[in-house]
């Protein structure tokens, strides 16, 4: 199996190196992926949602992937949809991780309420690169609420504004449960940053949620227990 791992808001693909490095170790290829303007250097002025979905797929194909697992963290789940409907033919799996499953026309800061998605707009508007940020408060108390200070801070470290695009647009197909691919969403128990429950976000594919130990990061903090989980989903 190929496996490509897409990174939530703010991350990169440094995110799924843990669990990467276990999926190769089982025999697997890994691939992780960081979008457009999340990378250190990067000019994430003017990127747009499908900057990231075409990010994904012009990946999957450049490297003649076939029989991909295409997993996607928190916001990562609305650029996955969007690829698979473009890579429906090379894909084996798509595999939604504490992530957002997108309904038609509805953006990450839509899906939010509208008083986030006002100041979310409000915050990119005034941003000079169009980009939002997140503050280390945010990111201890609703993200990363487990792990010893000096690991959130070395991840936090890690983050980059995210491009204001993908978080304002909204995609235009319908879910992947349409595509005939098998489809796993797994779930972080202590989850308390995705914008509605894991069980109705799973079932907005047709699955139910499979439980993993921890909180929003989990991919950092129990990557042994991702891994396993992830591995076991393809032999259901």
């Amino acid at each position: 199996m190929n496996f490509v791992f897409v990174p939530g808001a703010w991350h990169g693909g440094w995110s799924w190196h843990p669990v990467g490095r276990r999926v190769r170790a089982a025999g697997h290829r890994a691939f992780a992926l960081t979008l457009p303007g999340l990378a250190m250097g990067d000019d994430p002025t003017g990127l747009r949602l499908a900057d990231a979905v075409d990010h994904v797929v012009r990946e999957v194909e450049r490297r003649a992937l076939r029989d991909v697992v295409l997993v996607g963290h928190s916001f990562g789940g609305i650029p996955i949809t969007g690829a698979a409907h473009r890579l429906a033919g090379r894909l084996a799996h798509v595999v939604f991780f504490s992530a957002f499953v997108p309904r038609r026309g509805e953006s990450m800061a839509a899906a939010s309420g509208p008083d986030a998605e006002a100041w979310i707009r409000a915050t990119v508007e005034a941003d000079s690169q169009g980009t939002i940020g997140l503050d280390y408060e945010a990111f201890c108390t609703m993200i990363m609420q487990d792990g010893p200070d000096d690991v959130r801070q070395l991840v936090f470290d890690q983050l980059t504004p995210q491009p204001g695009g993908y978080m304002l647009d909204a995609l235009d197909v319908d879910g992947v449960d349409t595509l005939g691919v098998p489809i796993t969403y797994l779930l972080a128990e202590q989850d308390i940053a995705l914008a509605a429950p894991g069980d109705e976000l799973a079932a907005r594919v047709g699955v139910e949620p499979i439980p993993v130990p921890g909180t929003h990061e989990a991919l950092l903090t129990h990557p042994d227990e991702l891994t396993k989980a992830l591995l076991h989903a393809q032999e259901r």
